[in-house]
């Protein structure tokens, strides 16, 4: 049984930031039609419902008290780390009793406490949705029928800061400010190339999006376009903005997907979660075309997608290469542990990570990507959807990018050890996984 006192705080949270939502939020265009403004309404009208569902389902899911590590913070220094677990268990069995159990016991018993994290509109409805810290300068990010669920102790921290492989020296190059179309020239032109620059003016140029645009079939009262790259990927990063993946049918099938980080794509040899693009430039040709109209090339041609030519494509991959992992201090250039730094519990945590966590499999090398993708199966320990293949992502610096897994169903580093202790049978012990734990904050 849940606590009243949290539900009714997961309440406040969504009511919180519903309310703060409406005060930001314009009305209806003086050109906008009848049928328009109605539509617009109802779905206004219907958003306080679907966010009580919301809060309710993270309230029964999670430990929304937002604990962090006061000792640990974000690369920008701005924020500390969120800690869990944060997962539920029923009150009948303990982590290490549910590890014990086989797959399907756990699926027949109904316990495993990482189910899909759903979109807030599913099953019929999705788009993009954006967390509060953004939309407080971003007010034209706005919907009518749907806002954040996440709290924003379980976020990245906004802005967050931008490191390049050509200036490693310079530390965070954005100054501790989101770049944006009105700031981006003084704070980069001395540290990028011409092509990079305007790879990045590209990158900040707001275009039409699905719920974002001038047609009446849109989620935002303001008639403008409003989605940039650099919306989604805040200074090459990201700040858990998620929607569901465009290219999956059925419409119901789709999951969830949240914003992950551009930082080090020059390690990566495919792009896109499930779509194995080859290069930066089709990735990014591919996603505002289609990523951006929730793969609906029909509705991108109707809303007026903008189509690059090759020459903008290979400016804007120009800048995407050089964006950096954060640094990590006490990794050798092999990605080791510099012994003469580490912590006794981070190199105990280094060697169950690539063994008996079995974490080196798929993260390995210097960068802690196979370039691979993978099928959890997760489906083994649930009666849901099964959800297929997931690109395996770097996980450099990844202490500054909760929620984790595609969806964000895993609020911290600690829900991630448990999950995958779950689904890849390790039986790690309690002393284990908070070794492996601090090995990742490290990295």
């Amino acid at each position: 049984m849940i606590p009243d006192r949290l539900v009714l705080l997961a309440a406040l949270v969504v009511a919180s930031v519903a309310a703060s939502s409406l005060a930001q939020r314009a009305g209806p265009p003086a050109s906008a039609s009848l049928e328009f403004v109605q539509q617009m309404r109802r779905m206004e009208a219907a958003r306080a419902g679907i966010m009580k569902k919301t809060g309710d389902l993270l309230a029964a899911r999670y430990d929304l008290s937002g604990r962090t590590d006061p000792a640990v913070r974000m690369s920008g220094g701005r924020k500390a780390i969120p800690v869990g677990p944060t997962a539920r268990l029923s009150a009948e069995v303990s982590w290490d009793a549910l590890a014990a159990l086989s797959p399907g016991e756990i699926k027949r018993k109904n316990l495993f406490p990482y189910l899909p994290l759903p979109h807030p509109l599913e099953p019929d409805g999705g788009g993009m949705v954006f967390p509060p810290s953004q939309i407080k300068t971003h007010s034209e990010l706005e919907r009518v029928d749907v806002s954040f669920d996440i709290p924003d102790a379980y976020l990245p921290e906004f802005p967050p800061p931008l490191f390049l492989t050509t200036q490693p020296g310079r530390g965070d190059v954005s100054r501790g400010q989101e770049i944006t179309l009105d700031n981006y020239y003084p704070l980069l032109k001395d540290v990028l190339t011409p092509l990079q620059l305007e790879g990045a003016r590209l990158l900040l140029t707001p275009f039409p999006q699905q719920q974002f645009n001038q047609t009446e079939d849109r989620a935002s009262w303001s008639a403008a376009n409003a989605v940039s790259c650099f919306s989604c990927h805040v200074n090459g990063h990201t700040t858990g903005q998620f929607h569901r993946v465009p290219d999956v049918r059925p419409h119901a099938d789709r999951p969830r997907i949240e914003t992950v980080s551009l930082r080090g794509v020059f390690a990566q040899r495919t792009f896109g979660s499930k779509r194995n693009l080859r290069s930066v430039e089709d990735f990014t040709e591919v996603e505002n075309n289609t990523a951006y109209f929730d793969g609906d090339d029909v509705a991108a041609k109707r809303k007026g997608a903008r189509h690059f030519n090759r020459e903008e494509l290979a400016a804007m991959a120009a800048f995407q290469n050089i964006v950096d992992f954060p640094p990590a201090p006490k990794l050798l250039p092999t990605g080791d542990l510099d012994p003469a730094k580490a912590t006794s519990a981070e190199q105990r945590g280094e060697a169950l990570f690539r063994g008996k966590a079995r974490c080196a499999g798929c993260h390995a090398g210097a960068y802690f990507t196979d370039n691979a993708s993978h099928d959890l199966q997760v489906e083994r320990f649930h009666d849901g959807r099964a959800e297929g293949i997931f690109k395996t992502f770097s996980l450099r610096g990844i202490k500054d990018s909760p929620p984790y897994l595609h969806d964000g169903r895993l609020l911290t580093l600690e829900d991630t050890v448990e999950f995958f202790n779950l689904v890849l049978g390790t039986r790690l012990s309690a002393d284990e996984k908070r070794d492996v734990v601090a090995y990742l904050r490290a990295l």
